[in-house]
């Protein structure tokens, strides 16, 4: 580069730097202007309404010192210019961030990367520039302009050069949760992202392709797109383990959405404590579809035929519905397959009615409170309580776990007598409070529950690691979106379960959303090409029919195997993760569950300062020790694992456990072993 290039890309530099320092003087006074608002709405409700939205917007205003207020710049070339002709000043140019800053004017100073006109940073292309004539990119340190790139549309033929600075966003280095995407998000990426809230998309996301980020990312943009719609119905994201959700937890508020609920599947399924452990074969059977249909009769059971008829004393009036009648009203009542609950409302109405008709028949004129007042009246009440009685979910799915004669009678044609005696407990407990439900008997509780009364749609739900969920499980995530849209996120080749999904198609007409979209990313961003290719010779064991993964990203040194002797294993992963710890980031250790009391020891004994994933520790250091079993979803700069073949042993669908623990790592994976590497990763 000419010294006249470099004095001009000094004098740009310097003009960015001033227009950083302008945007953050218009978002201080953007915040000052919220926080001096002082609204007066009349009464106690309103006024707290309006003082915690005044509280929300002055906080998602926050400016973060660290944390560049803009990452790219776009510049729009005159609609008259063409590519090819000479360069012309810019018709509009546009800073994109992560939020939305104005001027005193209203005019936009950075726009906000989920803004329509931002589309353009992320998919303009050189065979579709998208009105383009520059795309800049800016590298920060700590909050800090340091450099920009430039890739240039207005003359046909931009660079195509892979731009430094993204790369080496890809690659930062990072210690604790999980950081947004927004300055790398990726053509492909994009497209999912910025999907019409009506549509629900299921990601099949080889390692490393960022479908989680995807997700979220996705969950932010429909709430920016469709603010409203989703304030009332709300966002909910679902995910595997409080490991991975501690991961994931600082994302949507860095992205300014705060008010989004993050759980686990066991506190979505909160009807019961859980507390025990099924077996993998019983497990797989109670999170089998069919004990939907079990679990419907089991509900409708309690129905019963009347054995005589009803009357009615009002006033001076004696008013008779024959026990046939009332057969007849019950009957049409099952057959309409409403919730059970509102049938009995149902019930109730029905009832009046038939009163009323004998009423006009008899010459009276009665109206609508009548039949209303019939309807709340204490016998006909009675009535519907002796023939159509209340229900609680988990005594239904109590009495079918714990009476054989009653499970069978539910379960006819449905469950062979072996499968029906693999459900029922050994030793059923004396009550439902004192039994020890298992996560899939929550399940068979939710759907028990929503047999007796609808559960409530959210706008959107993002379910993560949606390949670890049996079709019980599918059913009740999709209740809370029946009447919204999802983002179903998930790898096949890394389903652990013992009922994990063998398909897309059938997880997502278990979910309630047969036809939904299935999009397949096999771009890798963040895991070297080494680690992949590794981790992928498991591929065609685990999912055949899946494409391989591919990494944009090469990193000399990423792999390294060790083959050490038994008395040496714990001195070799001590100084595996010496050496991983002398470099910046953070570093995993990850062993079968049963291996880390020992590992966590030796690094105790050798002085290194660590945590096990799942502790609560206020402070994180960089070592973290890993149970196999919550490696999902997470990601550290470097990875040492422990015994690979132990991670096999340990668990049915070992093999894909293993796939998922080599595939944490973004800088550097090393494997120490004594016994001898699975069949696959050997050759």
């Amino acid at each position: 580069m000419s010294s006249a290039a470099h004095a001009q890309e000094d004098v740009d530099l310097h003009h960015e730097q001033r227009y950083l320092a302008t945007a953050r003087e218009c978002l201080a006074r953007m915040r000052a202007h919220v926080l001096s608002l002082h609204a007066d709405a009349g009464d106690p409700v309103s006024q707290a309404y309006l003082d915690a939205a005044l509280h929300y917007r002055a906080e998602a205003l926050k400016d973060d010192p660290d944390t560049p207020l803009f990452f790219g710049r776009i510049d729009h070339r005159a609609h008259s210019a063409a590519p090819g002709t000479p360069a012309e000043p810019p018709a509009a140019v546009y800073y994109v961030g992560r939020r939305h800053v104005t001027d005193d004017h209203g005019d936009p100073v950075v726009v906000d990367w989920r803004a329509d006109v931002s589309r353009a940073f992320y998919q303009a292309s050189a065979v579709e520039p998208m009105n383009l004539s520059l795309r800049r990119r800016f590298g920060f340190t700590r909050g800090l302009l340091t450099a920009y790139e430039d890739e240039r549309f207005d003359d046909g033929h931009p660079d195509h050069e892979s731009s430094r600075i993204l790369q080496d966003e890809i690659e930062r280095p990072r210690v604790g949760p999980m950081r947004d995407i927004v300055a790398t998000i990726q053509p492909d990426q994009d497209v999912i992202v910025r999907a019409d809230l009506g549509e629900t998309i299921c990601v099949q996301g080889a390692p490393g392709t960022g479908k989680t980020a995807v997700g979220l990312h996705r969950a932010a943009y429909l709430l920016y797109a469709f603010r409203e719609r989703l304030k009332r119905s709300g966002v909910l994201v679902v995910g595997p383990n409080h490991a991975f959700l501690g991961y994931i937890k600082n994302v949507l508020p860095a992205l300014g959405e705060l008010d989004v609920t993050q759980q686990t599947l066991d506190e979505l399924l909160g009807h019961v404590r859980i507390r025990g452990v099924d077996a993998p074969e019983v497990a797989r059977l109670k999170g089998d579809a069919r004990l939907a249909e079990v679990l419907r009769r089991a509900v409708r059971s309690h129905v019963r035929e009347p054995e005589e008829g009803f009357v009615l004393t009002r006033g001076s009036r004696r008013w008779r519905i024959p026990s046939y009648e009332l057969a007849e009203i019950l009957d049409e009542l099952k057959r309409r397959d409403v919730r059970y609950e509102a049938a009995r409302r149902m019930l109730a109405q029905r009832v009046a009615h038939v009163v009323l008709t004998r009423m006009e028949q008899a010459g009276e004129s009665p109206d609508d409170r009548v039949q209303a007042s019939v309807a709340r009246s204490k016998p006909v009440r009675e009535l519907v309580d002796l023939l159509w009685p209340r229900v609680k979910p988990a005594l239904v799915v109590f009495r079918l776990l714990s009476d054989p004669a009653f499970l069978a009678a539910c379960a006819d044609g449905v469950l062979t007598p072996d499968e029906q005696r693999l459900l029922v407990w050994e030793r059923p407990p004396r009550s439902a409070g004192t039994a020890r439900w298992s996560l899939a008997d929550a399940a068979l509780v939710d759907e028990a529950a929503d047999l007796i009364e609808r559960t409530p749609s959210l706008g959107h739900v993002v379910l993560d690691e949606a390949q670890d969920l049996s079709p019980m499980q599918l059913r009740a995530v999709g209740r809370r979106c029946s009447t919204g849209s999802a983002t179903v996120l998930g790898d096949i080749a890394q389903g652990t379960t013992a009922w994990a999904t063998g398909s897309w198609p059938e997880a997502l007409a278990h979910l309630g959303k047969r036809g939904a979209h299935v999009e397949e990313l096999t771009m890798g961003y963040r895991v070297p090409r080494q680690i992949i290719d590794f981790a992928t010779r498991l591929l065609p064991h685990l999912a055949p029919g899946l494409a391989p993964a591919r990494s944009a990203r090469t990193s000399p040194g990423a792999l390294d195997v060790h083959a050490v002797a038994a008395d040496e294993l714990a001195a070799s992963v001590v100084a595996a993760c010496r050496r991983a710890l002398a470099d910046e980031g953070s570093v995993g250790l990850i062993a079968a569950d049963a291996r880390v009391p020992a590992l966590t020891e030796a690094l105790t004994r050798a002085g290194l300062e660590h945590r096990v994933l799942g502790d609560d520790e206020a402070e994180e250091p960089r070592l973290s020790v890993v149970p196999a079993s919550l490696a999902k979803g997470l990601e550290f700069d470097r990875v040492v694992v422990v015994e690979p073949a132990q991670i096999v042993a340990a668990e049915p669908r070992g093999l894909h456990r293993l796939y998922v623990v080599l595939t944490r790592a973004v800088s550097a994976l090393t494997v120490v072993h004594t016994e001898p590497l699975p069949e696959p990763l050997a050759a």
